[in-house]
C-alpha cells in the first residue's frame, strides 16, 4: 500500500509540468490531492481528469508571491480536510540570458517566484505541520541549486536559496516530526523550456545548445515520488546532476572550464 493513500497533499504550480504529473500520479497512488494553480483552469483541468479516473482531487487559485494567497489556500485545506500531509511547493519560472542584458524588474520575478513564493508555502505549511506533530514538505529546486548555472543567474540565486532553505528547514523539522525535502532535477522536458523566455538571443536557439538528455515528466514525477517515500533530502537525478555537483565541490577549476564553455557557446548565438 502507498504511503499517499487517503493523504492530503496540496501542490503549487499543478496545473502544468512536473506539478502536473505529480498530482496525477499522487492520485493514482489513493491521495487527496489539491491543485492550486496560477491559472486555475488548468488545475481545474487536472482536477476533472483526475476525478474522471476516480481520483480524489480539488482545484484551487493560488499566487505564490502573495503571502496571504497562500494562506488561504492552506486555510482552505485545512478546512476541507482537517490536516495538511504533504507540501508540495512546486511553482517556478525561469528567464534565460547574460547577466548584463536582464532587466532588473525579470531578475527580480524569478526571484519572487521561485524563492520568495516557495518561502511563503514553507511558513505556513511548516506553522501548521509543527502544530500537527507530523507532515512531509517538498520544495522544488533544481540542478543549478546545487551548481552554478551561467545563463540563468536568477534561476540560479533562488535555487540555491531553496536548497538552503530546505536543508536549514529539514534540520529544525526533525525534533517536530517535520520531513523536509527539496527536489533537484536536470531538464525537464516540459512548457517551461518549450516556452522559455529568453533576453538577446532566440529560444530555439538557446535549446539547441540543450545537449543533455531532458527527463520527460512521467518519469521526473515517479522519481520525486520515489524520493519522498525513502525521506531524501536531496532528489537529484538524472546522473549528470550528481556528476556536476561533484566537479564543482571536488573539482572546481574543472568546473569552471565547463562553465567557461557554456557561456563562450552562448555568446556565440547572444545578439548584440
Amino acid at each position: 500500500m502507498s504511503i499517499f493513500r487517503e493523504k492530503v497533499c496540496l501542490v503549487t504550480g499543478g496545473g502544468s509540468g512536473l506539478g502536473r504529473e505529480v498530482c496525477s500520479q499522487l492520485a493514482d497512488r489513493g491521495a487527496c490531492v489539491v491543485i492550486a494553480d496560477l491559472n486555475e483552469e488548468a488545475a481545474r483541468d487536472v482536477a476533472q481528469k483526475i476525478s474522471n479516473h476516480g481520483g480524489t482531487a480539488i482545484a484551487s487559485y493560488v499566487d505564490v508571491t502573495d503571502s496571504k494567497s497562500i494562506e488561504v489556500l492552506i486555510d482552505a485545506a485545512l478546512a476541507q480536510y482537517g490536516r495538511l500531509d504533504y507540501m508540495f511547493n512546486n511553482a517556478g519560472i525561469t528567464v534565460v540570458g547574460e547577466f548584463r542584458d536582464l532587466p532588473l524588474d525579470e531578475l527580480k520575478k524569478v526571484l519572487d517566484v521561485n524563492l520568495t513564493g516557495i518561502l511563503h508555502g514553507s511558513h505556513y505549511a511548516f506553522q501548521v505541520m509543527a502544530k500537527q506533530g507530523y507532515g512531509h514538505i517538498v520544495n522544488t529546486a533544481s540542478g543549478f541549486g546545487l551548481v552554478p548555472g551561467p545563463t540563468n543567474l536568477p534561476y540560479t540565486v533562488a535555487k540555491f536559496g531553496v536548497v538552503g532553505l530546505s536543508e536549514t528547514m529539514r534540520c529544525e523539522g526533525l525534533d517536530l516530526g517535520i520531513k523536509v525535502s527539496v527536489i533537484c532535477p536536470g531538464y525537464i522536458r516540459t512548457s517551461m523550456i518549450d516556452n522559455m523566455r529568453t533576453f538577446n538571443a532566440d529560444s530555439a536557439d538557446v535549446i539547441s545548445q540543450i545537449l543533455a538528455k531532458m527527463v520527460d515528466p512521467q518519469q521526473a514525477a515517479r522519481l520525486v515520488l520515489r524520493g519522498v517515500e525513502k525521506n531524501r533530502a536531496i532528489i537529484a537525478f538524472p546522473s549528470y546532476v550528481g556528476v556536476l555537483t561533484f566537479l564543482y565541490r571536488c573539482f572546481p577549476r574543472l568546473f569552471l572550464r565547463y562553465s567557461l564553455t557554456t557561456i563562450r557557446n552562448f555568446r556565440k548565438i547572444r545578439k548584440s
